[in-house]
């Protein structure tokens, strides 16, 4: 009960520190970032929950690319997997740009099923004009995304803690220095090599124990220096 009460205190906090989409007259557009394993999709499902308003949800995992793009550079290559792993056009094309003031309020969740590679038009998805959107996935504070973003979370997580979880989701060998892992794992180093998320986002929440999840840094809206409308 106790580390129920402390997550959702910080679910309250982090709510607390978003631009509000009544005030500004728009949708609020909010990344969720942390490696594979850290939790993301289960604490941005939360943080929907505690929000002042609407919350739609969308995850980047909707948006990979085919598998004959994904492994060009090799299916071994960390490179491969930082650099094509997910079509970012499609996602800005089928679920931001019609979320932007103008846009028809209709967007697409998917464009691609992993499992059987296969393009698809994902389910639509309508939402209200003055609604947050949280974009779950990895690799959100890349540079040609960054000005989507009203508010950027990186979950701060160990390797180690995120494939012990990944093991019990989807069968991953728990060691992150496998053999196996090493595509993902240093692909993902590259990332928070490149593009420093836990300097990059707004709010760092420690989240090795994802019951109770710790603030380690938080800019209250107005603050960030992201665009105010």
């Amino acid at each position: 009960m106790e580390t129920g009460w402390r997550k959702r205190a910080v679910l309250r906090k982090v709510a607390d520190m978003l631009p509000d989409p009544a005030a500004l007259g728009r949708r609020v557009f909010v990344a969720v970032d942390g490696v594979d394993g850290s939790g993301k999709t289960t604490f941005a499902d939360a943080l929907a929950g505690v929000l002042p308003g609407p919350a739609a949800r969308v995850s980047i995992d909707g948006f990979h690319r085919v598998r004959a793009e994904r492994y060009r550079r090799g299916p071994d290559s960390p490179e491969g997997f930082w650099l094509d792993s997910y079509d970012y056009g499609a996602f800005r094309r089928l679920a931001i740009d019609p979320l932007r003031p103008g846009g028809s309020g209709r967007c697409r969740t998917a464009s691609h099923d992993l499992g059987s590679d296969v393009l698809i038009e994902g389910p639509e998805l309508q939402v209200p004009g003055r609604a947050f959107v949280l974009v779950d996935g990895i690799f959100l504070h890349r540079p040609e995304l960054a000005e989507i973003w009203d508010a950027s979370l990186f979950l701060d997580v160990s390797f180690e803690t995120s494939y012990r979880r990944m093991e019990l989701r989807d069968g991953s060998d728990p060691d992150s220095e496998a053999a196996g892992n090493h595509r993902y794992v240093q692909g993902q180093r590259l990332y928070l090599s490149a593009c420093d998320p836990r300097s990059a986002a707004d709010i760092v929440i420690d989240n090795n124990d994802a019951e109770a999840p710790v603030l380690l840094r938080g800019v209250p809206a107005g603050q960030s220096g992201r665009r105010p409308d």
